[in-house]
């Protein structure tokens, strides 16, 4: 199976740069606002798209990525309708590896096999499912491997040598590093630890590894990117949509362009980093 995340990140391995993956949330603040701010983010230097599937009960998520799906949930967001985004995006753009990221609890109601069929049609290449654990990988993990999905796990500082190879067991696409234990949007993690993290892990698998939690400037991008093959903001672009909507929701900007702007400088500092000479 290679799927459109293996391919870019093999390309970029060949640059000789790390990824910037980023994350927004699906619906948030309405659907076309949504479709705009995700048409925009591969213009502006993202390299793959993490699409957050909105939930009422977001064990993992810090304040501001909980508001943005309650906001995506108001305004009438469904799983449905967030696999139509990733549709009408391919419309567009048929290279931009797209990433789902949520929880199993919508997916299961959807109903695994369907939703399976309906993500491969809508050019889905890869799932994130925090609250899954390599226990219960019956459930989606393996069927999605069998889809030609990505099934993309989260490792974090907590993640010993002893849990790590069953974390990694049916991983692919990349290993997402939680740079830090707690929820989203924390202050940046000591860039030391996660340089040797990084290696840690690299030690137990060939994939990529990605390191994401905490990360909102290019200065930020860069460092992290120096020891990472990939990037991953996003708390600081669901704020970049929340800072131009009014009390009531009204935009006073246009979300698109404010995240736009922020990928951008994300992205050239992503571009100013290089993997270790290692690599």
């Amino acid at each position: 199976m290679t799927t459109r995340i293996d391919r870019r990140m093999a390309k970029l391995k060949s640059e000789g740069r790390p990824a910037l993956v980023t994350y927004f949330m699906g619906g948030d603040p309405d659907y076309d606002t949504s479709l705009s701010i995700m048409k925009a983010l591969p213009t502006a230097g993202a390299d793959v798209i993490e699409m957050g599937m909105p939930f009422s009960d977001p064990m993992a998520d810090g304040p501001a990525i909980q508001a943005a799906g309650l906001r995506a949930l108001k305004g009438g967001q469904t799983l449905a309708k967030t696999l139509k985004l990733a549709s009408d995006f391919r419309a567009g753009d048929n290279d931009t590896p797209i990433v789902l990221m949520g929880y199993y609890n919508p997916i299961y109601i959807y109903g695994v096999d369907r939703f399976l069929t309906d993500a491969k049609a809508s050019g889905i290449d890869g799932l994130i499912v925090v609250d899954l654990p390599p226990e219960m990988d019956e459930e989606l993990c393996i069927p999605a491997l069998k889809a030609g999905i990505n099934f993309i796990r989260l490792a974090t500082p907590t993640t010993d040598d002893k849990r790590l190879p069953k974390v990694l067991q049916n991983t692919s696409g990349f290993v997402y590093y939680v740079s830090m234990t707690g929820i989203t949007g924390s202050a940046l993690a000591d860039t030391g630890k996660v340089a040797a993290a990084v290696k840690r892990i690299k030690g137990h698998t060939d994939l990529p590894v990605c390191v994401g939690f905490g990360v909102k400037t290019a200065e930020q991008a860069r460092v992290i990117g120096a020891n990472a093959d990939g990037v991953v903001v996003g708390t600081a672009i669901i704020n970049a949509v929340a800072n131009v909507l009014g009390p009531k929701g009204e935009k006073t900007a246009d979300p698109a362009e404010a995240v736009a702007t922020l990928v951008s400088g994300l992205a050239q500092g992503v571009r100013s980093a290089r993997l270790a000479a290692a690599e």
